[in-house]
């Protein structure tokens, strides 16, 4: 608590109207944001690697957004970091009854179900709050990665049975999908069509890693980490021939794929 009331008053420096840093006196919410998305990313990315000092020092960097939007929150009468962390110890003690109740939750399954039934609830009292009708699609941020909404939205349309039975109807969908890409393509499809026929085929393949319990961000992550390695690895073995590349053929880049893709198992 202690490292934590001295990054509270670090921020609040900052902020000084009159001593403060100029950089982060001209901050608001909406110039924030694009630098929390960043530093959430990058908390994946040293995740993803492994690396734990990085880990250490991305985290301290996330830490520090909720600071920067709780100064800004309290200057302006709002809320403030003690709010913030308020809310959170609540809304995980009301949402884990069988820890700090004497609700009896048996595995995770059973613990994700219940999770959700918890949301549900709090979402159907702001619907009341507000004096509107309730939709299972309320709460989902419009700002989330797409693959990750896509999944979010199809979770809670299954809640109600909006959902195919099995894998097999999903790898259906993705051919009917893809059809219909082929066709727009063989029509000369404008930018518009096509953005919509591959949107439906990406939406399609989502729905088919949620029935594999696939996460697509991390399958994403991993196939782009994956190309990027091996398409490096084919600079590597062009420039032991002192060639780019630019210089190469389709062929030959080609045959070095495959040959970096060897070398991985």
């Amino acid at each position: 608590m202690e490292q934590m009331e001295r990054l509270l008053a670090i921020m609040a420096a900052l902020r000084d109207p009159e001593t403060g840093c100029p950089w982060d006196k001209a901050q608001t919410f909406a110039t924030i944001i694009p630098f929390t998305i960043e530093e959430t990313y990058e908390v994946a990315e040293a995740i993803d690697a492994g690396d734990m000092v990085s880990l250490r020092e991305e985290l301290g960097d996330l830490l520090f957004q909720v600071v920067f939007y709780a100064q800004m929150a309290s200057e302006a009468g709002d809320f403030n970091f003690d709010d913030i962390v308020s809310a959170i110890c609540d809304k995980l003690e009301r949402r884990h009854p069988h820890v700090f109740g004497d609700e009896k939750i048996d595995d995770a399954e059973e613990q994700s179900q219940a999770w959700e039934q918890h949301k549900q609830r709090e979402r159907d009292a702001k619907a009341d709050q507000a004096r509107l009708s309730g939709s299972l699609m309320d709460d989902i941020p419009k700002a989330l990665p797409s693959l990750m909404r896509a999944m979010k939205l199809q979770r809670r349309a299954a809640r109600v049975g909006f959902d195919w039975p099995a894998v097999e109807p999903v790898l259906a969908k993705i051919e009917e999908e893809l059809a219909e890409v082929r066709e727009a393509l063989a029509q000369g499809g404008s930018p518009a069509r096509l953005t919509h026929e591959v949107g439906d085929l990406i939406f399609a393949c989502t729905n088919l890693a949620r029935h594999t319990r696939v996460d697509p961000e991390e399958a994403m992550r991993g196939v782009n980490n994956r190309f990027e390695s091996r398409f490096r690895r084919i600079e590597g073995l062009l420039a032991e021939q002192g060639k780019t590349a630019q210089e190469a053929t389709l062929a030959e880049l080609d045959a070095l794929w495959e040959l970096a893709k060897r070398e991985e198992h």
